[in-house]
């Protein structure tokens, strides 16, 4: 099975007026640095003036000769990465679609709606803090590498919830899945803490993503911010959800969270993507205290 190759950061030329999400990958290594074997996917490239309206879109390689027998833009990362029987998938979110809102007012609505809560919040966060460091040893937050919009790695921040080093020991736990698509979830995961339960069944572990949100990673409201390992599984039409900027709520988690399976989840991320606006916003926003407090499909 060929493994997908996920682009990282900086934006790096691969021919014919296109440019990746990631500079030039280094000689023996895929782009994103997971296994060894040589890569077929291109998870997101940027266009450079011509092709598809001027917007970023999202190219696939499928592995082998093209059958037109001809090299597609963006034919090659590196020699020896080359990009054959390209699809090219125009985003359902373009710049020039966007009213007042969506270039300007959401920004604004996220940089005062999150600067209020973390001052709301701020007691529950030192209270929370206190919790984690009396009852394990362990750092205070948990960082991991999330993909935001344009398929841009960055550093999500949440309060540490499991035992130190739990990812470490995720493969060993690979066979208690609960989740179908390429997510992984469990219900009662061994690696969760007595005082991190509480904080995932009550969303305080989540406090501390209102920074994520003040330094321009995240929104208020958008798709959540998926793992790379996720992101190399997903189907061409999923990687739509990055078109936008994650969120840290969204249609998903007033909906039922976790107890939604994942196709469905990436259908009300892609609803939610082709119909965003104030109102919307407006109207998850209100929503999400209720389904926080519901804890229905929290853990």
């Amino acid at each position: 099975m060929e493994p997908d190759i996920l682009a990282s950061p900086s934006e790096a030329p691969v021919g014919d007026g296109w440019t990746a999400a990631g500079a030039p990958a280094t000689p023996g290594r895929p782009v994103n640095g997971q296994g060894t074997a040589t890569g077929r996917r291109v998870v997101s490239l940027h266009e450079a003036g011509h092709g598809a309206g001027g917007g970023r879109a999202h190219l696939f390689a499928h592995g082998g000769p093209s059958s037109d027998g001809r090299r597609h833009p963006g034919a090659s990362l590196r020699p020896g990465w080359a990009v054959a029987d390209a699809e090219v998938l125009p985003p359902l979110a373009r710049a020039s679609d966007e009213g007042f809102y969506l270039r300007y007012g959401k920004r604004m609505l996220d940089v005062v709606g999150a600067t209020i809560a973390l001052i709301v919040t701020f007691p529950l966060l030192v209270a929370a803090a206190i919790a984690i460091r009396l009852e394990s040893e362990g750092p205070i937050f948990y960082r991991s590498v999330r993909i935001g919009r344009g398929g841009r790695p960055f550093t999500f921040l949440k309060l540490r919830s499991m035992v130190q080093d739990a990812d470490r020991h995720r493969h060993q736990l690979a066979h208690l899945n609960e989740a179908d698509g390429p997510v992984f979830k469990i219900s009662r995961d061994p690696r969760v803490t007595r005082v991190g339960r509480f904080l995932r069944t009550t969303s305080i572990d989540e406090i501390p993503q209102f920074v994520n949100v003040l330094r321009g990673e995240m929104s208020l409201v958008g798709p959540r911010p998926p793992i790379p390992e996720e992101v190399a599984q997903y189907e061409p039409w999923q990687l739509h959800r990055l078109d936008v900027q994650p969120g840290i709520t969204c249609l998903w988690q007033i909906s039922g969270r976790s107890r939604i399976g994942f196709q469905e989840w990436m259908r009300l991320d892609l609803e939610y993507i082709r119909h965003r606006s104030f109102w919307l916003d407006l109207k998850i926003l209100l929503r999400t205290l209720p389904a926080v407090l519901s804890r229905e499909g929290a853990y």
